[in-house]
C-alpha cells in the first residue's frame, strides 16, 4: 500500500480534506477522545487517545486514523516545491556502489554490495579475494517493494551451510533458514518465532543453538510482551518442532539468552540478560560431556561480562568490573573464585568499545572523544601496535578466527565515504581495497569537533559539519541530532542524507550526550533514570552554544533524533518549544508512563525506570514525558512525527497519541504532522527506495519551515 495514494473505503468518507497551501490552515482530521484514565500510586492520569494503542493491523479505526493523517501529511509535503529537486540530488547522491568488508568463511570470502539504488544489499562468495564472486543471497528478488530484508547470517564451520534471518515489514520478528552454499538450493529447514537472538553452530556443522519465544497470541504478534525466551539446539534437516531444549529459566521470565560455542567447540556460553543494561549473568555448559548439566559462572546482574573467546579453561571477558572504561579479565572456569581473576588488558583513559580475537591477538576498538581508535594485544595483554587509520571517524571490523593472519575493516567519517582495508595481522600493513566514489567533494566541507559546557557544568563534545563556504553569521539553518541512552555512541559517520543537508547549505550538528557510552560507564549512568534530564539539558545547550557562536538562530533551528532519540526531541520540544523552529521526533518513545506494557519496552526499565516502580519514580517520568507534558495554547514548532504501523520495538501508538495531543494543543501557524510509513518496522530492512522518500520529505519540511534556498546551494 503506497500511503500517499491510497486510503481506506471508511477513510474516504470521513478523511477527505482540502489541504490548503498554508500551514496554519491545515485541516487535521479530528481525533476521537474517550473517556479513559490510568492509576499511579495514588494518582489518576487521564489518556483520552489510548484507543490509538491498538494494533493498525487488527483496529479498523486506528487504520482509518492513520489514513486520515497521511492524507493530510503527503499532501502538504507535496505542495512544497522544492520536494522534487531535493529528492532527485538524494537519488543521485545514494547512486553509488556501496561494499561491506569481507568476511572468511571456511576457505571462502563472503560481502555484500549494493550497486547504488538497489533496496537490499545483496549477498556474495568468492573462493579467493581475487576471484569473481557469485550471488549468495539477494532478497531483491523476495518481494516487490523491498521490504523483505535478510537481517543475519551465521556459517557453518566448514563453510558448507549458511543459516540466514529474514525479516518481512521491518518487525523485530525473523523466521531462519538454512541454505546450503555449494548449490545456492535452501534445505527445507524453518525456524520460526526468533527475535534478539544470534546463531551460532557446533564444530561438526551438523546443527546450531539459537534463542527463541513461544508463538504469540494469534493477534498479539506485534505488540504482546516478550518472555520466556529459550535456546534451543536445531539440528540440520530436521523440522523445529523436534529442536532440542537446551536452557530455560520459568522462574525468570523476563531473562533472554544469547548463546555462543566457542571457537575450540568444547563449550556453550549463554549469556544471560534482562534488559538493555549490558548488565549480564553467565552460564557454560560442557558440550564434550553429553550429559554435562549448564553450570552459572556468574551469578548476578552487575556488570557486564562480554565473552570473547578461550584458551582451553580459561574464558577471556570484556568488562567493567572494576573499570568503567572497560578492560580485558581471565577465568579459569576450573579455578573461577573471584580471587582468582587474571587482568589481561587493562583499563586505559580512553574506553574500550569492543573487542575480539583474531590471528592469534586481541584486536580492541577504543573511543577518544567519540573517535575510534585500534589497538592490539598478544595473548598475554601484551601491547603489540596501533592501527594507523585514515584519519578521525568511525572504523569497525577485525573480525576472524585465532587462525587467520588477515582481516578486514571499514573506515568512514563526515566528509570520508566508506573505504574498505585488508589488514596483515603479521606485518601490521593496512591495503586499500575499495573506496566509495559519491558524487561530491569532500574538501568542500569543515569538519570540526568542539567541547561546550552543559548546565551543570559537563564538558560535552559535538561534532559540527557544514559547507566551508557557508557564512557563520547566526542564520544558517541547522540540524542538531541526537540520542544520549542505552550506552550507545554516536561517532562520525558518513552519511549521503546528511550530505544532501549540507549541500543545501545547513549545518549539521551531533553532540555526543549523557546516556550514550562515549566515555564508559559512568557517562551512561549519568543519563539513566533519575539523571535523564542530564540528556535533555546537554541537548538544550548544545543549541544555545550553537546560536550564541554564531551558527544559527531559533528561528532556523531543527532538532532530530529516533528512538530514544525521539524521545529526546519530543522532550526538548515540550520543554524549550520557543528554543527550536523545527523538530523531527522519529518512531519515538513518548508515553513514559506506560511504555514498558509493549513488546520490547519492558527491556528499557534499565535506562529509564518504571512508572511502576515508585511514586518519586512515576512522578519523575511524568514531569519529562513528551505526550504528558504537551500544554494547551502553545505554539509549538513546526514538527513532522515519522513512524511506521510495523513498529514491533516502539509501537506506533507512541507517536499517534503524541501527535494528537499536539494537533490539538498546538496554537501557532507551524505544520505539526505525522508521516506513517506502511509495511516498514522500527528502522532495519527498510528498502532504500522508502529511505529516499522519507529523507526527502524531511528536508522539505526544513525547508519550508526554515525559510531556506536551496537552489544556489545545489548549482
Amino acid at each position: 500500500m503506497n500511503p500517499r495514494t491510497t486510503l481506506t473505503s471508511t477513510a474516504l468518507a470521513c478523511a477527505i480534506i482540502a489541504i490548503p497551501a498554508l500551514a496554519g490552515d491545515l485541516d487535521y482530521p479530528k481525533t476521537n477522545k474517550i473517556d479513559h484514565s490510568d492509576a499511579y500510586h495514588g494518582s489518576t492520569v487521564q489518556d483520552p487517545y489510548q484507543w490509538l494503542e491498538e494494533d493498525v493491523r487488527e483496529s479498523s479505526r486506528v487504520e482509518d486514523w492513520v489514513a486520515g493523517q497521511n492524507k493530510v501529511t503527503y499532501g502538504y509535503l507535496e505542495s512544497i516545491p522544492e520536494r522534487k529537486t531535493i529528492e532527485e540530488r538524494i537519488t543521485k547522491l545514494w547512486n553509488y556502489e556501496r561494499f561491506s568488508s569481507p568476511s572468511k568463511v571456511g576457505e571462502r570470502y563472503v560481502f555484500s554490495k549494493n550497486d547504488g539504488l538497489q533496496n537490499q544489499y545483496v549477498y556474495y562468495i568468492m573462493d579467493a579475494l581475487d576471484d569473481e564472486p557469485r550471488v549468495l543471497f539477494d532478497p531483491n528478488t523476495w518481494s516487490e517493494d523491498g521490504t523483505i530484508a535478510l537481517s543475519g547470517m551465521a556459517f557453518s564451520k566448514s563453510g558448507r551451510y549458511a543459516a540466514y534471518g529474514i525479516q518481512d515489514g521491518g518487525s523485530d520478528w525473523r523466521t531462519w533458514k538454512i541454505r546450503d552454499v555449494e548449490t545456492g538450493k535452501d534445505l527445507d529447514d524453518k525456524i520460526e518465532w526468533v527475535k534478539f537472538s544470534g546463531i551460532s553452530w557446533t564444530p561438526d556443522n551438523r546443527g546450531f543453538f539459537y534463542s527463541r519465544y513461544d508463538k504469540p497470541v494469534e493477534g498479539q504478534e506485534f505488540q504482546q510482551l516478550n518472555k520466556n525466551q529459550k535456546v534451543y539446539y536445531h539440528r540440520v534437516g530436521s523440522s523445529q518442532d523436534q529442536d532440542v531444549l537446551v536452557y530455560k529459566r520459568p522462574d525468570e521470565p523476563d531473562w533472554g539468552f544469547g548463546a555462543e560455542v566457542s571457537e575450540d567447540g568444547k563449550w556453550l556460553v549463554i549469556t544471560v540478560w534482562k534488559g538493555t543494561d549490558n548488565k549480564y549473568q553467565v552460564v557454560y555448559k560442557d558440550l564434550s560431556e553429553p550429559y554435562s548439566m549448564p553450570v552459572a559462572l556468574i551469578d548476578k546482574f552487575e556488570n557486564d561480562y562480554s565473552f570473547i573467546g578461550n584458551d582451553a579453561n580459561t574464558f577471556y571477558f570484556y568488562t567493567d568490573y572494576n573499570a568503567p572504561r572497560f578492560r580485558v579479565i581471565a577465568i579459569d572456569v576450573k579455578n573461577p573464585s573471584r580471587a582468582n581473576w587474571r587482568e589481561v588488558i587493562p583499563q586505559s583513559e580512553n574506553v574500550l568499545r569492543g573487542i575480539n580475537i583474531v590471528g592469534n591477538m586481541f584486536a580492541a576498538s577504543y573511543l577518544q572523544d567519540a573517535s575510534t581508535r585500534f589497538k592490539l594485544f598478544d595473548m598475554t595483554g601484551r601491547h603489540v601496535r596501533d592501527v594507523d587509520l585514515p584519519g578521525i571517524g568511525s572504523a569497525g571490523g577485525f573480525a576472524g578466527l585465532r587462525k587467520h593472519t588477515e582481516t578486514f575493516y571499514s573506515f568512514s567519517s563526515f566528509n570520508s565515504p566508506p573505504a574498505i582495508y585488508r589488514y596483515d595481522m603479521i606485518t601490521g600493513e593496512s591495503n586499500l581495497m575499495r573506496r566509495a566514489e559519491v558524487d561530491f567533494n569532500p574538501d568542500d566541507y569543515a569538519v570540526k569537533q568542539i567541547f561546550y559546557s552543559s548546565k551543570d557544568g559537563t564538558r560535552v563534545p559535538m561534532f559540527i559539519v557544514h559547507k566551508k563556504s557557508i557564512e557563520l553569521d547566526g542564520n544558517n539553518p541547522t540540524l542538531l541530532y541526537g540520542y544520549g541512552g542505552f550506552n550507545i555512541s554516536l561517532t562520525p559517520y558518513f552519511s549521503t542524507s546528511r550530505l544532501a543537508w549540507m549541500e543545501m547549505g545547513g549545518v549539521y550538528a551531533m553532540p555526543s550526550l549523557r546516556g550514550g557510552g562515549e566515555y564508559g560507564v559512568e557517562w551512561h549512568e549519568a543519563g539513566k533514570k533519575m539523571n535523564k534530564q542530564n540528556v535533555f539539558d546537554d541537548f538544550i545547550t548544545a543549541a544555545e552554544w550553537l546560536i550564541a557562536n554564531g551558527y544559527t538562530n531559533p528561528d532556523k533551528l531543527a532538532i532530530q533524533g529516533g528512538s530514544n532519540g525521539g524521545l529526546l526531541v519530543g522532550a526538548c520540544m515540550t520543554q524549550r518549544p520557543e528554543l527550536f523552529a523545527a523538530a523531527l521526533p522519529a518512531v519515538g518513545v513518548m508515553d513514559m508512563l506506560k511504555f514498558q506494557n509493549w513488546t520490547a519496552g519492558r527491556f528499557w526499565v534499565d535506562d529509564y525506570g518504571a512508572s511502576t516502580d515508585s511514586k518519586e519514580m512515576f512522578e519523575y517520568l511524568k514531569g519529562y514525558s513528551p505526550y504528558h507534558n504537551l500544554k494547551p495554547g502553545t505554539d509549538y514548532p513546526a514538527t513532522m512525527i515519522t513512524t511506521a504501523d510495523y513498529d514491533d520495538r516502539v509501537v506506533p501508538g507512541h507517536s499517534f497519541k503524541f501527535a494528537s495531543r499536539l494537533q490539538e494543543y498546538h496554537d501557532g501557524d507551524a505544520p505539526v504532522i505525522i508521516r506513517i510509513e506502511t509495511r516498514a518496522g522500527h528502522g532495519s530492512g527498510k528498502p532504500t527506495e522508502k529511505i529516499i522518500e522519507e529523507v526527502a520529505d524531511l528536508w522539505a519540511f526544513l525547508v519550508k519551515n526554515l525559510d531556506m534556498e536551496i537552489e544556489p546551494h545545489l548549482r
